[in-house]
């Protein structure tokens, strides 16, 4: 399930659109007269794009038309950063503007450095697409990153009202980067993703250069490039990307100590995936040469979920099984770019 997927509620008659994930297992769904509503995973269904087609009445009787207008999709626009090697094992991201929605996206892009504006792109970016930017952003040089500048216009053929233009100003921050980390829409790749179009976007405003926080950037460099030599301290030393244990148990009772509640099989492997996941972003952040994951023999749906993910990941150089007379066939080793 994604950001801007149709679904349909289990237990009433509703359907909407995906625009949020939130806390303790639930989403946020807009339902056709504008509202937005949380709402239980386990309370709603995708609704595939081949209903239509597949339900159509039989040959020589009308098909009833719906009375309820079509569900378009108008939430889920995304800057997100994904982690690559440059030269010299250099670490890097590449940014990506990302497009979830029905929505055609006339959008530029822009970095402001010093109150000073420098334009990049300006194209079209079409429904349920991405456009990638050029230059690279290196970590190491991650408290002069600029602020990015977006500006875009929301289009769609047909449209009977008018959207308020999208203006965004985002500076990346340590602790919101490090949180960002997760599935980018569209893409389908894990990095740093922030959405622009929602009204609680932390957005950076033009500010005077001593509210700048140069230290938190210090410390989110230090760590994600691996330094452990001697590091300058404060009275509120921020949060830093600590490199995880070598080997990571991914056996469900070991990260739920306290029981499993009501949670269903689905929901317990989402547990197991996000631990996974975390585990292995903050691997390649600080520079680790690889990790271990142990997800036991089982049914083998975990073990297989790992490869497929493994797969996909440009931080990863292989994985293979890890070693048998230690672990039996019920690990995962992986190495790192």
């Amino acid at each position: 399930m994604n950001i801007g997927d149709k679904v349909r509620m289990l237990r009433a008659k509703e359907q909407g659109v995906v625009t949020r994930f939130l806390p303790g297992n639930q989403v946020e769904i807009e339902i056709e007269d504008g509202f937005r509503i949380p709402v239980l995973r386990s309370e709603i269904v995708v609704v595939s794009a081949l209903e239509s087609t597949r339900f159509q009445s039989a040959p020589g009787i009308e098909a009833q038309k719906s009375a309820k207008p079509e569900i378009i999709s108008s939430a889920g626009i995304y800057l997100a950063f994904v982690p690559q090697n440059g030269p010299g094992n250099l670490k890097i991201v590449v940014a990506y503007l990302v497009n979830n929605t029905d929505w055609d996206l006339p959008f530029s892009i822009g970095e402001e450095r010093e109150n000073r504006y420098s334009g990049l792109y300006a194209e079209v970016l079409k429904a349920r697409s991405f456009f990638k930017l050029g230059q690279p952003y290196a970590l190491a040089t991650f408290e002069n990153w600029p602020t990015f500048l977006i500006q875009a216009l929301w289009h769609r053929r047909g449209a009977a009202s008018l959207r308020e233009p999208l203006i965004r100003r985002l500076k990346c921050r340590t602790q919101s980067f490090q949180a960002s980390s997760g599935p980018i829409p569209v893409l389908n790749q894990t990095g740093h993703v922030f959405q622009l179009d929602v009204e609680d976007v932390e957005e950076e405003k033009p500010v005077a250069k001593e509210a700048a926080k140069p230290l938190d950037a210090t410390a989110l460099r230090e760590s994600l490039m691996g330094n452990t030599g001697k590091k300058e301290l404060s009275a509120k030393e921020p949060a830093k990307l600590v490199r995880p244990s070598s080997i990571i148990d991914l056996h469900i009772d070991k990260l739920l100590p306290n029981g499993f509640g009501s949670r269903t099989n689905a929901e317990l492997l989402e547990v197991q995936l996000q631990e996974f996941e975390k585990n292995l972003e903050k691997a390649i952040a600080s520079g680790m040469d690889d990790i271990t994951f142990i997800h036991g023999v089982g049914n083998g749906v975990l073990r297989n979920e790992l490869h497929r993910r493994l797969g996909k990941y440009p931080g990863v150089a292989y994985f293979e099984d890890a070693q048998k007379e230690k672990f039996g066939y019920g690990a995962t080793k992986v190495k790192i770019k």
